[in-house]
Formats: structure tokens, C-alpha cells, sequence
């Protein structure tokens, strides 16, 4: 049984962050709803509360149910998580003087604590509360302080239970790795098996247990999550995996047949559906981005439906779902408000009458990666950009043509390979080309030009949620826009997009 830390989440920005964290040490954990703890079986071996946008003294606050934790297995609270401790076990929380937020250095360490072990005088730690404890429970003792905070941390006396009223999880909490490390593996006692390799083999014998001799129907993107899918489900059940890449006309310049060809050296069984002509007559006209997306996503719908009933006797549909995914869908305050309908496969199961498997569904993107070289998979697909589901048609601004689709494509091309042979590819999250609706005066030798403009995106990123323009040499920027000048008749101008998210999002539509 795969030993686990359980977090209970209560709102906060930093929650996933704890998760990445305890998972840094080779430790297993999961996130859940605060008030949807789940079974706390011999496998759990420790459990952390999270922050929170509340105030323990809000009528709405949260209120978890400890009855069957505390004194009885490790906790540790972390900001609203240790005000909670402190306020329901009889100590107080007032609001802060003045609202603490940002760096702050420890001025007392109890090193005797397991929790504070090794950890050192005047260690930087990050603060985000506006409430303070001003008076902790009879047994609960201070084992850090700042110079502003007196209760920076607290320890239960007779018990495995701890409180931070700082965030451990966040980097400018310079030993905050050291601390939950103390917690996940010296006081819960955690083995760090964890590990890729151990995931991957875990995964395949649940995947054969669950999956038998039935046959399972996955749609590859060419992208990390379904590839990497695709290993893990051709591992455990081999020929009875089918494979379906559908070219919907939208995709980079030449990247399904090298997409294909890269899938055939790995032994998938993979089909290629050429649906170009369908994507682009049911796209024709169409200028509102988030049409255009619905439009896709029927589309790819209906093609891989078509594809799929070809093959006699699937039972399942596996999906690239990942662990983010899984905890939005059942967070605290329910699926966050949708800023832009995602083309994934959602419509899929109705139609189709068919199983779900999601063999990737407890990983973050990151961790899918480290599976994915665990396997063997070749970084070149491994260390691919994020695209999105629906193509160029969200980087053409304005409706979709066959001719505006080949001209992105080619300055696409430009730039991408630009980047790889310039040695940056790598340190970029995420680059593409956006074609604007507009036509901008231009010369071209003695003759006045009135063509297209197109912008250049490059950004860095950890999981898409946040992201900032990656400062690109001036130089390599120079030589990109002068070769698309050049190179590809109907553009002569290029800008760079220097806008970070939030406020703008990455892609433009």
C-alpha cells in the first residue's frame, strides 16, 4: 500500500505548492477538500493544513473535522491551518496590527523541536496573513518568533502536532524545505520511495489489473500528457491500445507526419486521420474565439467518434488528465470560472458509451516528464512546448483560411527553428506566432507594401497558471523578424509581445 501525506485545502493560492514540495522528497501525497477528508487508513502517515483566503474568525470560515487526527497521527498547520489549531483549541487570533505580508527573519529557533531541526538563527520566511495568534492553548508552546510575530511557529505538547504561521511551501522561504521535510519524513516517518520508476511499475500493474483483455482508445495530440499516456497504456496492455492523431488542419508546419513518424519508432499503434478540410469548412466565417473553439472541439469530437466506432469492441477512452486538473474540478470553491472553453475530449464518454482511464491523473506536469524519461520516451518529445488543442485557429485573430493557416505555419516555422539552433528553445515554456487582423504600410525595395503584421510570444512558466515574457537577445530577435520578412510573402511586420499573465493570458484568443 503506497504510503501518503493528505492535505486538506481550504482555498489557498499556495496549496498545489505544498503538494510539489512534499512530492520534491519522493513522497506521495493528495489534495482534497477540507471538508471531504477522505478514509485515513494505515497508509496516511500525515496530514497538513493548508492556508486560506478566510479568516478563522469569519462566520463563513471553513471547519475541518480532526476529531480523528489530532493527538492521533502528525499534523501540521500552515497559516490559516495553524490559526485554526490555536482558535479551536482554546487559544485566540486577532487581526494583525499592521497586515503581515512578505520577508521576514526568524529572531528564535527552538532546534530541540523535530519540526525546526537543523533550521537556522534569522532564517528568512515568507508571511501572508492579516489575523495573528495572540494567545496559544495551554499546552501549545512557541518555538519560533520573528521580530514581529511571537507565535511564528507552535508545537502541541504529548502530541505529533505543529503550526507555521508562515509558508514553508513558498521559495522565499529560504529553509522552508528543510522544514517540511523535518515534518514528511522525520516526524510521519516516510520512506521517499515514491520515485518514477516505482510509479511507472505501480501504474502498469494497476492499468493491467483494471484493464484485462479490454481494448482502450486514446486520442494523441503530440504533445507530453498523451504520449506519455500512451507508453504508460501500451506497457500494460500492448496491441489492445489504439491510437488516433487527428491533423485538423491547425497544427504546426509539417508536425503531423513527424509527429506520426516519431510515434511509429516507439511501436504505438497509432492511426492518422488527415480531417484538414473538415476543420476548415466548419471554421469558415467564423471570427469569435471562443466559436472558433467550440467549433474544434465538435469537430475533433465527431472525427475521432468516427474513427473509434471503426475498431470492434473498445470499452475504454484514456484520457491525458493531470493532476491539476483533477484538483480543480473538485476544489474548495468549486471549478474556477471559466476563462476559455479547453479543447480536450469532455464530449467524448456520452457519445461513445465508453469507460474512462486516466492513467496520469495523480502527476503534475512536471512529475509526467520525469515518467516519461523513466520510460525512455526521447526528449525531443518530452521537452516539447505546450500547443494548444485548438491550433493556429487561436493565433489567427479573426476567421480561418487555408492560405492564412499555410502563412502562420511558415512564420511559425521561423521562429521555432530560430530558437532551437539559437540554444533558447530550451529555456522557453512556451513561444508561438500570433497573425493579427490588421495590414500595416510597409517598403519593399521602391515599392510601398500594405501587408500583414504578426506578433512573436515567448514565455516562462511553471503550469500555464502564471507566466512572464521571456527576455529574448535583442539580436536574435533582429535576425528572426528579418528572416520572416524576407522568407514569407504577405508579412512585412513583427513585433514582440511583452505583456505577462496575469493581466494577459498567453495565448491571444
Amino acid at each position: 500500500m503506497q504510503e501518503k501525506i493528505i492535505i486538506l485545502d481550504f482555498g489557498s493560492q499556495y496549496t498545489q505548492l505544498i503538494a510539489r514540495r512534499v512530492r520534491e522528497f519522493n513522497v506521495y501525497c493528495e489534495i482534497h477538500p477540507f471538508n471531504k477528508c477522505p478514509e485515513l487508513d494505515e497508509s496516511v502517515k500525515g496530514l497538513i493544513l493548508s492556508g486560506s483566503p478566510f479568516s478563522v474568525r469569519d462566520v463563513e470560515a471553513p471547519v475541518p473535522d480532526l476529531t480523528d487526527v489530532k493527538g492521533k497521527m502528525p499534523l501540521l498547520g500552515i497559516c490559516y491551518g495553524a490559526q485554526f489549531l490555536s482558535q479551536n483549541f482554546g487559544g485566540e487570533v486577532q487581526p494583525s496590527a499592521t497586515r503581515e505580508y512578505g520577508r521576514a527573519n526568524l529572531a528564535y529557533v527552538d532546534n530541540s523541536c523535530d519540526l525546526l531541526k537543523e533550521v537556522s538563527d534569522h532564517s528568512q520566511v515568507w508571511m501572508s496573513h492579516g489575523d495573528t495568534i495572540v494567545r496559544l492553548p495551554e499546552n501549545f508552546k512557541v518555538v519560533a518568533s520573528t521580530h514581529d510575530v511571537n507565535v511564528a511557529a507552535f508545537a502541541v505538547e504529548g502530541e505529533t502536532t505543529f503550526g507555521l504561521q508562515f509558508h514553508p511551501e513558498v521559495y522565499h522561504s529560504t529553509e522552508g524545505s528543510l522544514i517540511l521535510k523535518n515534518f514528511v519524513v522525520g516526524i510521519c516517518g516516510c520512506s521517499m520511495d515514491w520515485t518514477p520508476d516505482s510509479f511507472v511499475d505501480s501504474t502498469v500493474e494497476e492499468l493491467k489489473a483494471k484493464l484485462g483483455e479490454d481494448k482502450v482508445v486514446l486520442g494523441l495530440s503530440g504533445g507530453v500528457d498523451s504520449t506519455v499516456a500512451g507508453v504508460l497504456l501500451h506497457k500494460a496492455i500492448g496491441k489492445n491500445l489504439t491510437c488516433i492523431f487527428v491533423d485538423n488542419g491547425l497544427l504546426r508546419k509539417d508536425e503531423f507526419n513527424q509527429v506520426l513518424d516519431s510515434y511509429k519508432h516507439m511501436g504505438l499503434n497509432v492511426i492518422g486521420v488527415d480531417a484538414k478540410a473538415k476543420f476548415l469548412t466548419d471554421l469558415a466565417g467564423v471570427s469569435d474565439p471562443e466559436t472558433k473553439r467550440k467549433i474544434i472541439g465538435k469537430a475533433f469530437i465527431d472525427v475521432f467518434d468516427q474513427e473509434a466506432h471503426k475498431i470492434q469492441d473498445v470499452k475504454w477512452l484514456a484520457q491525458g488528465t493531470i493532476y491539476p486538473d483533477v484538483i480543480e474540478s473538485v476544489s474548495v470553491n468549486g471549478p474556477s470560472v471559466t476563462i476559455k472553453s479547453h479543447h480536450n475530449v469532455g464530449g467524448l464518454p456520452e457519445k461513445m458509451n465508453l469507460k474512462i482511464v486516466e492513467p496520469l491523473k495523480l502527476l503534475f506536469k512536471d512529475e509526467v516528464r520525469r515518467v516519461g524519461k523513466a520510460m525512455g520516451i526521447d526528449d525531443s518529445l518530452l521537452g516539447r512546448h505546450p500547443f494548444p488543442g485548438p491550433g493556429l485557429a487561436i493565433r489567427i485573430l479573426g476567421d480561418i483560411t487555408a492560405e492564412k493557416v499555410a502563412l502562420l505555419q511558415e512564420v511559425d516555422h521561423i521562429f521555432i527553428k530560430g530558437l532551437k539552433d539559437n540554444g533558447l528553445y530550451d529555456q522557453v515554456w512556451q513561444a508561438g506566432v500570433m497573425l493579427l487582423p490588421i495590414q500595416s504600410v510597409g517598403v519593399m525595395g521602391d515599392e510601398r507594401t500594405y501587408e500583414r503584421v504578426v506578433a512573436l510570444r515567448a514565455v516562462q512558466s511553471t503550469d500555464g497558471m502564471t507566466a512572464d515574457w521571456v527576455h529574448l537577445p535583442y539580436e536574435f530577435l533582429a535576425k528572426v523578424s528579418n528572416d520572416i520578412i524576407n522568407k514569407v510573402k504577405g508579412v512585412n511586420r513583427v513585433v514582440y509581445d511583452i505583456s505577462s499573465k496575469p493581466p494577459a493570458t498567453i495565448e491571444w484568443e
